[in-house]
C-alpha cells in the first residue's frame, strides 16, 4: 500500500479571455475585437474572474499535508496520473469527459464555477463545497459511469466518456466496412460513425437521434451499453444505407475496417489526441473495461 499523501490535481482549461489575449495581445485589442462582433469585454472578463475565483477557492480547500498540482486541459495527454490522485475538474461538464479517458479508477470531483451557464451534469459541486468533499472523500458515494473503447488491430486503444468518432480527419466522406456482432456487414461511404455512452446520450448522439425516427433507445449513464450512428450514409452500387444505427449491449462490439487513407478515431471532441488508421486497418468499438468514478 502506498504511504504517499493523496495528490489533488486541479484540471481547468483556458478561459475565453485567456484565448483572446493569446490571440490579440492586449485587453484593448481584445475589447475592440469583441465590439466588432456586438459583444462586451466586461461579460468575458466577469466569466474569467469567476473561474479564477473558483480555482483559488479549490486550491485553498486542499489539506495542508496533501500534495497538489494544476493541469491545463491542453496538457492532459502528456500528464501521468498516479493511483493516489484525486482529480478536481473546475469548469464545464465537458472538462470531466476530457479528463476521464486518461484515468484508471481515480475519483473525480466536478466543480462548477458558473452555474448560470453550465448545466452541472458532471460538475455538480460549488467551489466552496470542495473542502468538505475532500475531508469526507473515503465515505462519499461514487457513481460509476460507462465509457466507450476504440481498439485498433495494432494494440492502440482510445477511451471516451461521451462518445468516439470514427471517420475522415476532415469530416469528408470516409469509406469503410462496418460489421456487427451478429454477423451483419455493410460497406459505407459516410461522414463518419459516432458511438456514444449513456453520459453522451444528451450530447452529440442526442443531436443525431433527434433526426432519426428509428433511433435506438439511449442507455443509462451507468448501463453497460452504447448506441451508434452512421452519419449521412451515401447509397451507391458499392455502398449501402441499411446498417446506420443500433445498440451495443454488454460484450457486443462494432468493427470498422478502413478502406482509405486519412481515417481517424478521437474521443469527446479532443481531435488532436487521436488514433490514425491506414488502409485495411480495423478498429473495434465496445464498452470499455474502465469506468469514470464520479464523486457525488
Amino acid at each position: 500500500m502506498s504511504t504517499l499523501a493523496p495528490r489533488v490535481v486541479l484540471v481547468s482549461r483556458r478561459s475565453e479571455l485567456d484565448e483572446l489575449l493569446a490571440r490579440h495581445g492586449t485587453m484593448a485589442a481584445a475589447a475592440y475585437f469583441l465590439r466588432q462582433r456586438g459583444r462586451d469585454l466586461d461579460e468575458v472578463a466577469a466569466r474569467h474572474a469567476a473561474q479564477q475565483a473558483a480555482l483559488t477557492t479549490a486550491g485553498a480547500a486542499v489539506p495542508a499535508d496533501w500534495r497538489r498540482g494544476h493541469l491545463d486541459r491542453a496538457d492532459l495527454s502528456r500528464f501521468l496520473f498516479a493511483p493516489e490522485d484525486v482529480v478536481v475538474a473546475v469548469g464545464q461538464d465537458g472538462l470531466v469527459a476530457n479528463v476521464a479517458k486518461y484515468l484508471d479508477g481515480q475519483p473525480v470531483i466536478g466543480v462548477n464555477p458558473a452555474p448560470d451557464r453550465n448545466p452541472g451534469v458532471l460538475v455538480r459541486h460549488p467551489p466552496d463545497r470542495l473542502r468538505r468533499l475532500l475531508r469526507d472523500l473515503p465515505g462519499l458515494p461514487v457513481q460509476e459511469r460507462t465509457m466507450v473503447s476504440a481498439a485498433l488491430d495494432d494494440g492502440q486503444e482510445l477511451l471516451g466518456l461521451n462518445e468516439i468518432y470514427f471517420g475522415h480527419v476532415t469530416h469528408q466522406s470516409a469509406r469503410y466496412t462496418l460489421s456487427t456482432s451478429d454477423g451483419s456487414r455493410e460497406r459505407h461511404s459516410s461522414s463518419g460513425v459516432v458511438v456514444g455512452t449513456g453520459t453522451g446520450a444528451t450530447g452529440w448522439c442526442s443531436s443525431i437521434a433527434r433526426q432519426r425516427a428509428d433511433a435506438p433507445s439511449p442507455p443509462a449513464p451507468g448501463e453497460a451499453a452504447l448506441t451508434w450512428f452512421v452519419r449521412e450514409a451515401w447509397p451507391s452500387p458499392a455502398t449501402g444505407v441499411t446498417l446506420t444505427s443500433g445498440r451495443l449491449d454488454g460484450a457486443q462490439t462494432l468493427e470498422l475496417a478502413s478502406e482509405g487513407e486519412g481515417l481517424v478515431v478521437f474521443a469527446d471532441g479532443l481531435e488532436p489526441d487521436r488514433l490514425e488508421l491506414s488502409w485495411g486497418q480495423r478498429v473495434t468499438v465496445g464498452v470499455a473495461a474502465r469506468k469514470l468514478r464520479l464523486v457525488m
